[in-house]
């Protein structure tokens, strides 16, 4: 293993890290002001299971690439099946990229951020900036920082624990659009039909019709 790969691959080990210390940092300070902590923990039944099942998947995220990054031997299900630093460098760049993107997401949602569904609480629909572009850039760019990771460490663990972060956050995207559509009504429903879910919906201008 070259050392620029185990280079590459700790950088998105950091960059991981911060991304989610970040969050935890904004939990802790939600929770000082208002009392709850931006639904860290979840006060609904199936947000408690979904946290219980994305904690490990976080933990994993972070640790996965340290691990290869810093350690001599590790065992078969955590060893990357290439190893590339022309792949892993990228990756890395994408990952940071992706953490940049967040940081202004986060902005744009401002004291209406939180993490999933909170039934006693109700919060604005935020239609700005990104938003304004796609309904959950946050977990678009979570997906791509996860596929990006995956690609620089490509180990059978890290296979399944992105393929296990995407289709939660996949589930968790659309139980959202649902709580919000029941509590925000037609105003969400004329919003989701308008914008895409993680990628900008493509409009293409009317042609005038012929004579």
């Amino acid at each position: 293993m070259t050392i620029d790969y185990r280079a590459a691959v700790f950088v998105t080990g950091v960059l991981v890290a911060a991304y989610w210390a970040r969050v935890l940092k904004m939990a802790r300070k939600a929770g000082r002001k208002t009392g709850r902590a931006a639904n860290l923990w979840p006060a609904e039944k199936t947000g408690k299971v979904v946290r219980l099942i994305w904690a490990p998947i976080v933990l994993i995220w972070v640790a996965q690439p340290l691990v290869v990054s810093l350690a001599t031997a590790t065992p078969w299900v955590l060893k990357p099946v290439t190893r590339s630093a022309w792949v892993a460098w990228p990756a890395a760049a994408i990952v940071a990229a992706c953490f940049w993107a967040t940081r202004i997401c986060w902005r744009t949602m401002g004291k209406s951020w939180r993490m999933g569904i909170d039934p006693a609480e109700r919060t604005s629909v935020v239609t700005g900036g990104p938003f304004a572009r796609v309904r959950h850039p946050i977990y678009a760019l979570s997906q791509a920082m996860m596929l990006t990771t995956v690609i620089a460490v490509p180990s059978p663990l890290m296979f399944v624990t992105g393929a296990t972060h995407l289709l939660l956050l996949q589930w968790e995207a659309r139980r959202e659009e649902a709580y919000m559509a029941e509590v925000h009504g037609q105003d969400y429903v004329n919003y989701a039909s308008r914008i895409g879910r993680f990628v900008p919906r493509l409009r293409f201008p009317h042609t005038a019709a012929k004579d």
